[in-house]
């Protein structure tokens, strides 16, 4: 029942989601930062608003997403008040500095740890990409995005379709298959390979081209996997199993060696305050 507009102020803009634009806000009677999206509600269909509304009653409390405080109706939109990430997203880090083998292995455990989490509660998050995935500049590293979620059932283990832009998008996708959870791990491949090379493959290709290939039987490789260890080449060559049946889920991939020998999260930290240091002198 509280004024949403009395209760934050709203700083400055930061970017747009899936939904809605996204700023940053302080809670006036916490002193505390916070993120708002935006969500235009007549751009959203019954189903997809149906879906937002069941993962934000859900209880879905998890160190590896981003924690959703509260929510507001607001003259046709609906606000999604969040836990502010300082540390920007992936896609920031990826496109200004060069990522180490250590520091992709504790980001792909903290995002594993995050899509297990989701896996295990029949839920597919259905866009992993660099650019959903936050980070704070503790360490912390968090799945964000709860726009695409898809809600499975017991009886309901697939779905026949799944939201996904042509670079991130897994083969049964692109052939119109049901669609289970390791989507999202295919998605998680071609994550690490953007990690390691700091392109998406098939990044210069149209979006039709892109998914010819996919569709084709293409598997996305490393361009100069010698650059890389087996273990990373491993790692990344069991996310992205053509074949769905052969294709790692998120509680295998979390004991495969290049994760479960990686540093701790703290260990991400320079990386996130140097690279939000240098976006903020750029600014």
């Amino acid at each position: 029942m509280e004024n949403p507009v009395m209760k934050y102020t709203e700083l400055e803009y930061i970017g747009r989601g899936t939904f809605g634009d996204v700023c940053r806000a302080l809670d006036n009677a916490t002193g505390e930062q916070v993120a708002i999206k935006k969500i235009n509600l007549q751009e959203l269909r019954k189903k997809e608003l149906k879906v937002n509304e069941l993962m934000l009653m859900k209880p879905n409390k998890n160190p590896n997403l981003v924690n959703y405080l509260d929510s507001y109706l607001v003259d046709g939109q609906r606000w999604l008040v969040m836990e502010y990430m300082d540390g920007g997203t992936l896609s920031d880090v990826i496109s200004k500095t060069h990522l180490s083998e250590d520091e992709m292995a504790a980001i792909s455990r903290e995002c594993l740890q995050g899509l297990d989490f989701l896996h295990s509660n029949l839920v597919i998050h259905r866009d992993v990409k660099s650019s959903n995935i936050l980070l704070r500049t503790d360490g912390s590293v968090k799945l964000a995005d709860s726009g695409p979620f898809a809600q499975l059932t017991p009886e309901q283990s697939r779905r026949s379709s799944v939201a996904s832009i042509s670079g991130w998008m897994a083969p049964e996708v692109v052939t119109g298959q049901p669609c289970g959870p390791k989507v999202d791990i295919w998605s998680f491949g071609i994550m690490g390979i953007e990690m390691a090379e700091g392109e998406v493959p098939y990044q210069y290709e149209t979006p039709v081209s892109a998914q010819l290939l996919i569709a084709r039987g293409g598997r996305p490789k490393l361009r100069q996997p010698n650059l890389f260890s087996p273990c990373l080449r491993g790692f990344l060559s069991c996310c992205l199993q053509t074949d769905e049946a052969w294709r790692w889920s998120a509680k295998e991939l979390l004991q495969h060696p290049f994760v479960t020998l990686a540093e701790p999260a703290s260990c991400l930290v320079p990386l996130i305050v140097s690279v939000k240091k240098r976006k903020e002198t750029r600014m």
